[in-house]
């Protein structure tokens, strides 16, 4: 469904985003995992377009993404950033409604199907009570809600996500968790995103993607990535790996310091 080919960025002179080939499979849920500053981030500002690659390329539903127009991809691809923008002025069901735009002939009224779309996002993300409320009144998890709306209003086949549970406390994450879960289950939605709680990240999703220095370490099931190598050779920790209810957790124990003779 969506593949990277040798996908190389420059950033800065500290950084290297570099040779990395991907591919993501239609319906499944991905995690992007690894230390600050492994280019989780950025490899989804890639794919989404948001950035351009020095080398490589990102392929979407057979087609070379730089060649398609921005609606085409809007039509199939979404992109929830790490930060969102202002939109104080605006209630939750105007932010939806934003979502439709790609699908727009024109900038015409929404038409009956959109308004519909539109209502279905809302119910979708349990927004109901909040539809005319104005989004700097909700909670920080409202808020993710509705940003979530307005992307799943695309209807995308692919939805990305920036760290989509940050600055959330822990409810508010499950409750955003089992929102992302329930749109990949009944309406097949592809979700790739990047999230900092490793353990979340086993229990959600098929795929673990472990990055580190702008290269990809390890892709696999959480049952095979979460070993002790992993933790040792990528965050330098060493850590108790256990099962629980079917998944694989873990639990740090120490900074992994390797002993140079």
């Amino acid at each position: 469904m969506l593949l990277t080919k040798e996908l190389s960025h420059n950033r800065s002179e500290s950084f290297q985003l570099d040779d990395v080939n991907l591919d993501i499979q239609s319906g499944e849920i991905i995690s992007l995992v690894g230390p600050n500053g492994s280019g989780k981030s950025t490899l989804l500002k890639l794919i989404s377009r948001l950035i351009k690659p020095d080398q490589g390329e990102v392929v979407l539903d057979g087609k070379v993404i730089s060649t398609m127009n921005s609606k085409d991809i809007a039509k199939k691809l979404a992109m929830l950033p790490q930060t969102q923008e202002s939109q104080s002025d605006l209630t939750v069901h105007e932010l939806i409604e934003y979502g439709r735009y790609p699908h727009q002939k024109s900038y015409n009224r929404l038409s009956k199907d959109d308004q519909d779309i539109v209502e279905w996002a809302i119910n979708v993300t349990n927004l109901q009570k909040y539809k005319n409320r104005l989004l700097h009144t909700l909670s920080g998890g409202e808020r993710q809600r509705a940003w979530i709306a307005l992307a799943i209003a695309q209807r995308p086949k692919i939805l990305l996500l920036d760290e989509p549970t940050t600055f959330l406390d822990i409810s508010h994450q499950l409750d955003v968790m089992e929102l992302l879960e329930q749109l990949n289950k009944e309406l097949g939605m592809t979700i790739v995103m990047v999230l900092h709680d490793i353990n979340q990240a086993a229990k959600y999703s098929d795929r673990l993607i472990v990055m580190k220095n702008g290269k990809i370490h390890y892709d696999g099931i959480p049952q095979c990535v979460l070993c002790r190598e992993m933790f040792q050779s990528v965050f330098h920790i060493d850590a108790e790996i256990h099962e629980q209810n079917g998944g694989t957790f873990f639990t740090p124990l120490k900074m992994h310091k390797e002993i140079i003779i």
